[in-house]
């Protein structure tokens, strides 16, 4: 079990395979479940309490669902369910019923509490933890949130074995992510073990448990987000650009895969990380988003959206976080101009290329 402090108090990270098996035989009266609606269908037989309890809302992970426009249908049904501050949200699903869900219980009542059961891998080892939601507005890309911790987090790595082979990349991608963050010699790890990784439950168990551990120690330091805890998003400035340009046609942690390759590409030509680094984790990422390197990814949509990346500061540029040359991350800007934009384009079409 994970302890993590958080401004509203501590909450807890627990690793146990029977967590559904418990909450089904143990529904609180007190509950309102926000479920993946796929999740719902593949584990109806283990959920015929849950499904059946007076408070269910089935929800399609689909990103135009996590939507400030959305947000009233969700509003509408938990007040015609008879919420109150003394009662729970709890989320079954992965990063985007976990949005939506945190969200809610940040700005219902002024707060309810929440409890969260991550089924997909890109949220049991990266997302679960945190505090943060993440809330579409229009065509802008998680413009809005809150910083509103679950008091529980329930893991259960039986979910995986449901998940389809995009996905598991797609978690395996932000755990990557995690590993560069925490320094050269954790990525070379679980690089040297990604194959393991795939094939061997416990070695997977293993990664998710130091990826929660990683991230832990920065969250408690920075929960909202202002200083040291902008590393996590390394790759994500140019991930977030690839799921804008293609329509959220990649997987979300398949994109950040790609970005953070293109992140050491852009760091090597502008000179402040170096080819080394980038040549040192091509491989595993490549294998990572084996399969979308061909993906159209349009120069023109793809440079709009970087422009537009809610990280960045002031007009005409952009906040990325690279890699320097020893292989750490840290945050600079750096001009949208068209040196950028060439450097953008020269790696899309070698990855088209390489192919």
């Amino acid at each position: 079990m994970l302890t993590i402090q958080s401004h509203k108090g501590p909450y807890t990270a627990t690793f146990d395979p029977s967590a559904l098996t418990k909450l089904e035989e143990n529904v609180p009266a007190n509950a309102h479940f926000l479920i993946d609606a796929h999740v719902a269908d593949l584990y109806a037989a283990q959920m015929k309490n849950i499904l059946t309890h007076r408070s269910v809302l089935l929800i399609d992970a689909l990103e135009s669902n996590k939507s400030l426009e959305r947000m009233p249908d969700y509003v509408a049904h938990l007040v015609g369910k008879g919420l109150r501050r003394d009662h729970r949200l709890i989320a079954i699903g992965g990063g985007i019923i976990q949005d939506i869900t945190c969200f809610l219980s940040a700005t219902m009542l002024r707060g309810v509490d929440w409890v969260f059961y991550p089924t997909t891998l890109l949220a049991q080892a990266d997302s679960c933890i945190g505090s943060k939601s993440s809330i579409n507005s229009g065509t802008a890309k998680n413009i809005l949130g809150t910083f509103t911790p679950p008091r529980e987090v329930h893991i259960s790595t039986n979910f995986l074995a449901t998940l389809d082979p995009r996905d598991v990349r797609s978690g395996i991608g932000e755990m990557l992510k995690v590993h560069v963050i925490d320094g050269p010699d954790s990525f070379d790890t679980i690089a040297a073990d990604y194959q393991r990784i795939l094939k061997e439950p416990e070695v997977m168990m293993t990664y998710i448990r130091r990826s929660l551990d990683i991230k832990k120690a920065y969250i408690e330091r920075d929960e909202f987000d202002q200083g040291a805890r902008n590393v996590f998003n390394y790759g994500h400035s140019f991930g977030h650009a690839i799921e804008a340009a293609t329509d959220f046609g990649i997987p979300h942690g398949i994109a950040v895969t790609i970005g953070m390759n293109m992140a050491n590409y852009v760091a090597a030509r502008l000179e402040v990380g170096s080819d080394e680094n980038y040549r040192r984790m091509q491989p595993v990422m490549r294998l990572n988003y084996d399969g979308f390197e061909t993906y159209p990814v349009p120069l023109a949509p793809f440079m709009t959206a970087l422009s537009r990346d809610k990280k960045n500061q002031g007009t005409g540029t952009a906040t990325f976080i690279l890699a320097n040359r020893a292989g750490q991350v840290f945050k600079d800007q750096y001009p949208m101009d068209e040196n950028l934009t060439s450097i953008c384009r020269d790696y899309l079409e070698s990855e088209r290329a390489a192919a």
